[in-house]
C-alpha cells in the first residue's frame, strides 16, 4: 500500500522500549512523529537519535509525541541506547519499536512484501528504504513523509520548523513562504477571498502580486 499525504497513518501494536503500544491509542489527540532505522548501531543513526533525544522538549511544547523505529528487537535497543548516550551525550527519551518481522516497516511501504518477515540476517543496505519520517496530525492523518539515505543525517531542526509551520497554517488561513521561521511574515491561503481577508485582516497586506497577499504572522 503506497502511502501518500492526506493518508489516514495506517495503525499497528508493537513492542517498545516503553512497554508495547496501539499507535493511533498512544498518539491520543498530539501530533505524532515516526523516524525509521534500518538496523541498530549504525553510525548516521546514532547521531540522529542523540539529537532527536537533545529536542525532545521542543516538540513536547508543540504536543508532539516522538516514536523512533529500527528493524532489530527491542532488546537490541536498549543495548544501542548506551552507545547513544556514551557518544552523543543523549540517550532516547522517547519510545523505540522493535520491528524485528518487518511488519510495521512494509506497512508503511519503507519494505517491500517481498522483503520477508525477519530483520535476521539482513544487513543495514537490505534495509536502507527504512529511513523515513512521517509527521501525523491530531486526526491520524499524515501530514508530511520525507525519505533519506543511508549517508545522509536527518535535519531535525527543519522537522521542527515544519511542526511549526503546520500548526500554524492549521489554525489559521494561512501558508509559510520559502525558508519561513517562526516570526516572518506568511501569506495569506489561496482559497480566502479578498472580502474574507479583509475581515481577518482589516489593516490589510503587501501585495507584490495579486496571488501574494503577506501579512505579519498570526499571534
Amino acid at each position: 500500500m503506497a502511502l501518500r499525504i492526506g493518508d489516514t497513518a495506517p495503525d499497528f501494536e508493537a513492542d517498545t522500549t516503553q512497554g508495547k503500544i496501539k499507535f493511533h491509542d498512544w498518539l491520543g489527540d498530539s501530533w505524532g512523529i515516526i523516524f525509521s532505522h534500518p538496523k541498530d548501531f549504525t553510525p548516521v543513526c546514532t547521531t540522529e537519535l542523540g539529537y532527536m533525544a537533545k529536542l525532545q522538549p521542543d516538540f513536547q511544547k508543540r504536543n508532539v509525541k516522538v516514536i523512533g523505529l529500527s528493524v532489530d528487537p527491542v532488546d537490541r535497543h536498549s543495548g544501542w541506547a548506551k552507545d547513544i548516550e556514551e557518544t552523543q551525550g543523549y540517550a532516547p527519551n522517547f519510545p523505540m519499536i522493535g520491528d524485528p518481522e518487518l511488519k510495521v516497516s512494509k506497512l508503511y511501504d519503507m519494505l517491500p512484501a517481498a522483503a520477508g518477515d525477519s530483520a535476521e540476517g539482513r544487513t543495514a543496505a537490505d534495509n536502507q528504504t527504512v529511513r523515513t519520517v512521517y509527521v501525523i496530525g491530531p486526526d491520524k492523518k499524515i501530514k508530511l513523509m520525507i525519505a533519506y539515505p543511508m549517508t545522509t543525517g536527518r535535519n531535525f531542526d527543519e522537522i521542527l520548523r515544519v511542526v511549526d509551520s503546520m500548526q500554524l497554517t492549521a489554525k489559521h488561513k494561512v501558508a509559510t513562504p520559502v525558508n519561513w521561521k517562526e516570526g516572518d511574515d506568511v501569506i495569506i491561503a489561496g482559497s480566502v477571498s479578498n472580502d474574507d481577508a479583509k475581515k481577518i485582516w482589516p489593516q490589510g497586506w503587501k501585495e507584490p502580486k495579486p496571488y501574494i497577499r503577506i501579512v505579519p504572522q498570526p499571534k
